[in-house]
């Protein structure tokens, strides 16, 4: 019997994929991002633990609003390649009763990936910087893990959500943003959107209650009128067969 670990579930996600979604937070990431804010998410061997059809049992609930929203279930975390065979059972029992599945990550798992693609109606694709080095900073983790990843999105044809955080003194730059534009539109082919979000500290008291050193205290929010202007670049880089993401 497969058993995965799931950190907490949301019931009436927004912005997490179209419509109205229930959020699974599953346990394990392979990133130590500098500005993450779920660091409790990060060890796979901790939340609760779940069978695929307790599990998807629970989302079955929310069914009726999916249905009227065009909604359905984004398995997140932490990261959900982490746990691939807990996720492939999911997304086929998810797909077995209707549900539109969206899985958000950072392209860090363990490789094979199609059999989880197979079942994935949208990748809500974190793309953390623009090269190596930059990965390496602010992650812990060179490209070769994303990039692995995405060969398998290509393949899949899988459609794609980008999304960014925007870094004060990071990533913040119009040249950083013209960059990341370019790689949507060599790298994605199958993008739909590009979303820059606003880097926040909303999620720095986890890191007292939790005895941890946040990496970039006393990091102001990062600007969202600036990052509107970002955007602005953003959409008017990204080719015009796409669907640009207006809202920050």
């Amino acid at each position: 019997m497969t058993i995965g670990r799931v950190h907490s579930i949301e019931s009436m996600g927004l912005v997490d994929g179209p419509g109205i979604r229930t959020v699974v937070f599953f346990q394990g990431c392979k990133l130590r991002c500098a500005y993450c804010h779920n660091p409790d998410t990060w060890h796979v061997n901790e939340g609760s633990e779940y069978t695929p059809e307790d599990l998807v049992a629970k989302i079955k609930r929310f069914k009726p609003y999916f249905e009227r929203s065009n909604g359905g279930v984004t398995f997140s975390g932490g990261d959900p390649l982490m746990q691939p065979e807990f996720l492939v059972e999911c997304l086929k029992l998810c797909k077995e009763n209707g549900i539109h599945t969206c899985i958000d990550t950072s392209g860090y798992g363990f490789g094979e990936y199609d059999e989880i693609l197979k079942y994935a109606d949208l990748v809500l694709l974190d793309i953390k910087h623009i090269d190596s080095i930059g990965y390496k900073e602010l992650t812990g983790q060179d490209t070769s893990g994303i990039n692995t990843f995405l060969d398998a999105v290509r393949a899949s044809q899988t459609p794609v959500w980008v999304r960014h955080v925007v870094v004060p003194g990071m990533t913040d730059s119009e040249k950083h943003i013209e960059k990341i534009s370019s790689i949507v539109n060599e790298e994605i082919p199958t993008a739909e959107k590009v979303e820059l979000l606003p880097y926040h500290t909303l999620g720095t008291n986890k890191y007292q209650r939790l005895n941890m050193k946040y990496k970039l205290e006393g990091l102001e929010p990062m600007c969202k009128n600036k990052v509107k202007e970002l955007q602005g670049i953003v959409n008017n880089l990204i080719k015009n067969t796409r669907k640009p993401f207006l809202e920050v």
